[in-house]
């Protein structure tokens, strides 16, 4: 069965895994009965589209823009131009952003009136209530300002007043990474244990967790030595969300010829669950790299716990998952391998996002240009 009524006027089809909405607008000029249906990427969108349905508060927009509110342009926005168009983790983000921050405190004013001190002032707000960091309500700018430009550009808004808004300041976020002899040590305590791939694949590769945990057997060519990046699993909300990666440079081919220790593990890997399939029952062989008893891929998220309590049950100093992606670039860096090498390793579009992101790797390699300036000095 594809699609199935699950109440009224809302369905869901399993094969596309979408949800159908069905919205009854009477009848029209000619006597029929007028019936639209749209699709959404989960029962909550879903739902929350027929009540406001219901209470006349729909995504459709007022025929008078000048009555038209931010709440009713952010709703329309994110269901007519988000959804269809980006990905369901963009979706769910915005989603939150807008119901839980934008919508309670500028929701209800009128669009064209939406002055740049209305958005500083919400700006300024946040940041006092301290439930979010400088970095949490940059990307609130940023989604305001997306938001109203489409409104510019549909000729709602004569101009886009975040334009004239000074964005709260990002802060680097401290990453954690290990040492050569650091990671040794790991690489010790971890060897035996399902994590193993995990560590392995972040360190040697420099792969997100996303990555890992969206590489697939058929992804691994033991033939021509090579892992393709094509896929990443990740989380929205409760939902695991598999998707491409999110720029077409993380799309990347990475060569793996001389990692005897990487390429050992995954052969040993697949080994041990073809056994398991062949010999275990209920055992299902899903064709992913990391997988549960059972052949299931694992839940990200369970894999960020479960790393986390290895290294505290360990004593081993803090370190994420994604630290070991940053452990790859510093290890990379101390071994001069250039800039933009190491970005086009890691799925980066260019090179000033590596630079920008590992500012506080590469500024060691800064520090030891100026003291060998300063020893030739001393030298002469």
């Amino acid at each position: 069965m594809a699609r199935k009524t699950i109440k009224k006027n809302l369905a869901y089809d399993d094969q596309k895994n979408l949800y159908y909405a069905v919205f009854n607008y009477g009848t029209n000029s000619r006597g029929r009965r007028d019936r639209r249906v749209r699709t959404f990427v989960d029962q909550e969108s879903a739902e929350a589209a027929l009540e406001r349905f219901q209470r006349g508060n729909s995504t459709e927009l007022p025929r008078d823009c000048r009555l038209l509110t931010v709440e009713e342009w952010l709703n329309y926005w994110l269901e007519e131009i988000v959804a269809p168009n980006r990905a369901y983790t963009t979706y769910y983000c915005y989603r939150g952003i807008i119901k839980n921050h934008i919508n309670p405190i500028l929701g209800d004013l009128r669009v064209q009136q939406l002055e740049a001190w209305h958005i500083q002032k919400y700006y300024a707000h946040k940041l006092r209530e301290g439930k979010l960091d400088p970095n949490s309500i940059h990307k609130h700018h940023i989604l305001l300002h997306t938001a109203l430009q489409m409104a510019y550009r549909q000729h709602i808004l004569q101009e886009n007043p975040v334009a004239r808004v000074e964005p709260p300041k990002e802060h680097p976020t401290k990453q954690f990474f290990y040492t050569p002899e650091q990671l040794r040590d790991l690489f010790r305590a971890v060897e035996g244990c399902w994590l193993e791939p995990v560590v392995k694949l972040g360190a040697y590769l420099g792969l997100r967790r996303g990555e890992i945990c969206g590489l697939r057997w058929k992804d691994v060519d033991f033939e021509h030595w090579v892992i393709h990046i094509r896929v990443t699993r990740t989380t929205a909300g409760e939902r695991v969300v598999e998707k491409e990666p999110k720029t077409q440079n993380s799309i990347r081919t990475l060569g793996i010829a001389g990692l005897d220790d990487l390429i050992q593990l995954l052969r040993a890997t697949r080994a041990k669950q073809l056994k398991q399939a062949a010999e275990c029952p209920g055992y299902v062989d899903s064709g992913y790299v990391l997988t549960d008893n059972k052949g299931a891929p694992r839940h990200p998220n369970m894999v960020t716990v479960a790393f986390r309590a290895f290294v505290e049950e360990h004593d081993l100093p803090p370190i994420t998952v994604h630290g070991l992606r940053h452990t790859f670039a510093s290890v990379a860096n101390s071994a001069r391998v250039p800039l933009v090498d190491i970005g086009k390793a890691l799925g980066h579009k260019d090179v000033s996002i590596t630079g920008r992101v590992y500012t506080h790797i590469f500024d060691q390699t800064h520090q030891e240009v100026l003291n060998t300036v300063a020893a030739q000095i001393q030298a002469g």
